[in-house]
Formats: C-alpha cells, sequence, structure tokens
C-alpha cells in the first residue's frame, strides 16, 4: 500500500519514453503553469515512459527538469523490470510502484489524464 502524502487534484499517466523530446516537453510546459497554480499533481510513469529513470545512464534533461517540479512521480514495476531497469537504480525522486498502488493512486483521484 502506498501513502500518497496529499490528495492530487490530478494524475497523469505518462507512456512515451522520457527520451523522446516533443512529447515530455509538452507535458512539462502544462505541468509547469498548473504547479504555479499550486494545483496537486502526480505522474506515474508507464510503459516505455520508465524509460531514462535509472541513474546508471544520463537522465534527460527534460526528465530532470520534471523531477525537480513541486509534484509526485511514479514508476511502474513491472514496466520497469520489462525493460531491464532495476528498481534500485531509479533516480531517488521517482517512487517504484506496483499495480495496486496505480488502482489506489488512480481511485483517489478525481481527475486522470493520460498522456500516451
Amino acid at each position: 500500500m502506498i501513502i500518497i502524502e496529499n490528495e492530487k487534484a490530478i494524475v497523469y499517466l505518462y507512456g512515451f519514453s522520457t527520451r523522446k523530446r516533443m512529447y515530455i516537453d509538452n507535458l512539462l510546459g502544462i505541468l509547469s503553469e498548473q504547479t504555479k497554480n499550486n494545483i496537486s499533481i502526480a505522474i506515474v510513469l508507464i510503459h516505455d515512459g520508465v524509460i531514462g529513470t535509472s541513474q546508471r545512464g544520463t537522465i534527460p534533461r527534460l526528465l530532470d527538469k520534471l523531477l525537480n517540479l513541486s509534484i509526485s512521480v511514479f514508476a511502474l514495476l513491472p514496466d520497469l523490470l520489462a525493460r531491464g531497469i532495476e528498481p534500485n537504480t531509479v533516480d531517488p525522486r521517482i517512487k517504484c510502484i506496483e499495480y495496486e498502488d496505480l488502482v489506489e493512486i488512480l481511485a483517489e483521484t478525481p481527475k486522470v489524464a493520460s498522456w500516451m
């Protein structure tokens, strides 16, 4: 069971590789505006969205920017493992979660946006 520090107003499910600049750049622009308005946000990296999260490689610049926003960032553990990413190598600003945790996050959040 995952404990979310406070209720989130919106959760984004992000499924594109974080190395694909166009997609993460668009999301980053939206998130930057929302965080200026104190909207409580979480992002769950799923599918190829987990690519680039390992500290064994270079964290993509835009992912690093995203991780420095005042948001919660999660990565789906089965997607990490399916892509050969060991959870203990994931950037510490990202919390690894299981499917059950994802269901809990989505159930507790009034708005969910799929970015895939």
